[in-house]
């Protein structure tokens, strides 16, 4: 018997309530344990002490402000800090519930293999041309200035949660969004997904793995 197995057979006798002579039953039961863990393989009886870490509940996101509120605050890398500002200008207007929804949009394209393959790469894609990029606020000629520091805070915990994983699919794979205030000519060859506050979400006609 190696010294990891004669240990843990002795852990089991000192564990166990302390008998008598008499009491011969449990006497036995003892006995016929420390025998059975003697026997036993080191990596077999290794198994039996493995300690499994339990996994973690998923956070459950109710797309209320309040919710929003009690988020730790956040920290991240350039692309968090793209989405966050993209979120503020393109929907700090909108509920939480549609502002997740333009973060999933914005996801859905780094997934795909007809945009860039990073959050600041999609957000910035064909920025330089003035009113020819695909979120007009990196390419409309105006300074982007964060005036409402509330409303900032909020959106970033929203990029966070969202670069994490926190929200379920809102879009159905969404791609590309617009507000009910335009009628833009794509919207009309791509299939409607979703509707959320002032913003109506689409996708191509034909999904693939990588699309």
């Amino acid at each position: 018997m190696n010294r990891f197995i004669k240990t843990a057979a002795l852990a089991v006798a000192v564990l166990l309530p302390t008998v008598s002579a008499s009491d011969t039953g449990l006497s036995s039961l003892i006995e016929h344990e420390q025998a059975s863990l003697g026997a036993m393989p080191g990596a077999e009886f290794r198994k039996y002490l493995t300690y499994v870490q339990p996994k973690a509940r998923p956070v459950e996101v109710s797309y209320s402000r309040a919710w929003v509120d009690e988020r730790p605050e956040p920290e991240g890398d350039e692309h968090w800090q793209c989405l966050a500002e993209a979120l503020y200008f393109e929907a700090r207007g909108e509920t939480v519930k549609g502002q997740f929804a333009v973060a999933e949009v914005i996801l859905n394209r780094v997934k795909s293999s007809r945009f860039p393959d990073t959050v600041c790469g999609v957000i910035k894609q064909g920025t330089g041309r003035k009113y020819q990029c695909q979120f007009t606020y990196t390419c409309d000629g105006h300074k982007e200035v964060i005036a409402e520091k509330q409303a900032y805070q909020r959106v970033s915990k929203i990029a966070r949660a969202a670069i994490d994983g926190v929200s379920g699919d809102l879009t159905d794979g969404a791609t590309h969004y617009h507000t009910t205030s335009v009628n833009p000519k794509w919207a009309r060859v791509y299939k409607r997904t979703a509707k959320i506050g002032v913003h109506l979400f689409y996708r191509h006609n034909y999904r693939t793995a990588s699309n």
